[in-house]
């Protein structure tokens, strides 16, 4: 009888028949297979009508789980849509329409052992304790130095893909939180060195850029559900809300440095004949930095530039009107810089939030937000994506990438449902700069109902 395992991250079969997804191995002997492929190979010897022997899986022991979710009408929709895709597929949903309740909602319904792949420790320790709430045990934990397994395990991206070879036959559903993070060319690999035979993905932003989101059905699935902010505002799911935009006049000084540093920008694309007509164009520019010398002094310039109309002054003193505006509700500042992020944190007392910031110190940060004691927090790029902010209702743009991803899921942070709350996202971007354009991307084809003012402001009044 031909036999199958599990070896350093893919499949071995033994025996004198093959399959469709194997490849002769002569160093072993036998067909060397991606883990990725165990239901297909059981699929193809089933139909063949060959018996096997499968020695694959090493499981760890099952657990009582004691679920206590009851989803929303769209969340069963959405569970269901991905059951009859034979447990395997992407829920696209917007940030807050809680996504974590529909994967834990399937792993109560499966019964087996789980592995739940995050891109942070924030949001390691967020799903750890929504585990523990809404099934009633302990999670296991793989990443941050911890290496326990139990029937459901929580691990980041970067310890996945550094413990495949080890983790790949131990788990029978994965489920990617933040799902665009696994076409990335290392996390790939991920999907195809684990045997699971059920696959969920979770996003608010399926899209990439590059356009390595078409990779992922071959990961996980094909996208099997999805629903708009304006769906569940109108359903009254999430928070309504409202959009601004205000745009402030740059400081003579600051106006000056600005043209300078875009002249040698622009000045070094007209001289190369570049025309930077899509994200992947501007990404071929940025590689060619690394070996023309004049192109990386035109892209340091760009950035000085840049950095000048996010930073800008008129920035901060609108921003000083906003927070005595909006100074009974909690309000998250999103910036681009992190030197920006601590010129604020020090002007206006409020806690920050960087990369560089401990773990525990955001840990304590956010708690205190959630609890009321803490107003204001602000923020670069870190909280953009899964972590659970508590009910923030103001969120200030003061600068940020051109990503349609960045807009959703800033606006995400502000939406979770509270009786009576309107939501408001103010963005203020400096006039006669690029920040126009980065601005305009960001919201293109978002397809938000966010009723939307403009205003000017001229050196910081509003």
């Amino acid at each position: 009888m031909p036999r199958l395992w599990f070896d350093k991250g893919t499949l071995l079969l033994k025996g004198e028949v093959g399959t469709p997804y194997g490849k002769w191995d002569p160093r072993s002997g036998c067909y060397r297979i991606k883990a990725c492929h165990y239901r297909d190979v059981l699929d193809f010897f089933k139909a063949s009508d060959i018996c096997v022997e499968d020695a694959v899986s090493s499981l760890p022991a099952l657990e009582q789980l004691k679920g206590s979710i009851e989803l929303r009408n769209y969340q069963d929709k959405a569970l269901d849509q991905w059951l009859v895709a034979g447990k395997r597929g992407v829920l696209v949903l917007p940030t807050a329409a809680g996504k974590t309740f529909i994967a834990l909602k399937a792993v109560d319904l499966l019964k087996v052992q789980t592995l739940i792949v995050v891109p942070t420790l924030d949001l390691l320790d967020q799903w750890r304790k929504r585990v523990r709430d809404c099934l009633g045990v302990e999670a296991g934990v793989v990443g941050g130095g911890e290496c326990v397994l139990r029937m459901v395990t929580v691990s980041t991206y970067d310890s996945a893909y550094a413990q495949a070879a080890f983790l790949g036959n131990h788990f029978l559903l994965l489920i990617f939180d933040e799902v665009h993070h696994l076409a990335s060319p290392g996390y790939m690999q991920i999907a195809e060195m684990f045997f699971a035979p059920y696959r969920m993905g979770l996003t608010a932003t399926y899209e990439r850029s590059d356009q390595r989101h078409t990779l992922l059905p071959l990961l996980v699935g094909d996208p099997v559900y999805s629903v708009s902010v304006e769906e569940l505002t109108a359903g009254k799911h999430l928070s309504d809300y409202t959009y601004e935009k205000i745009a402030v006049e740059l400081t003579e000084q600051e106006q000056q440095l600005y043209d300078e540093n875009m002249a040698v920008f622009r000045g070094y694309l007209e001289s190369r004949h570049i025309v930077l007509y899509s994200a992947s164009a501007f990404r071929r520019f940025i590689m060619s930095t690394g070996r023309d010398p004049k192109a990386r002094e035109a892209l340091l310039a760009r950035n000085k530039a840049l950095k000048v109309a996010v930073n800008s002054e008129a920035k901060l003193d609108l921003l000083a009107e906003k927070l005595e505006v909006y100074k009974d509700e909690k309000v998250l500042i999103f910036t681009l810089y992190n030197d920006l992020v601590y010129i604020i944190s020090k002007r206006f007392l409020v806690p920050a939030v960087t990369h560089k910031t401990p773990r525990e110190e955001r840990r304590e940060i956010l708690t205190n937000f959630g609890n009321g004691k803490y107003k204001v927090i602000v923020t670069s790029q870190v909280l953009d994506e899964g972590v659970d902010v508590p009910d923030a209702s103001v969120g200030i743009v003061l600068g940020g990438t051109g990503s349609k991803r960045e807009f959703i899921q800033r606006l995400g942070r502000l939406l979770r449902k509270k009786e009576g709350k309107l939501a408001k996202l103010v963005e203020i971007i400096s006039k006669s700069t690029v920040e126009v354009d980065i601005s305009r991307r960001r919201r293109l084809n978002n397809n938000n109902k966010a009723s939307s003012t403009s205003s000017v402001s001229n050196g910081g009044g509003s």
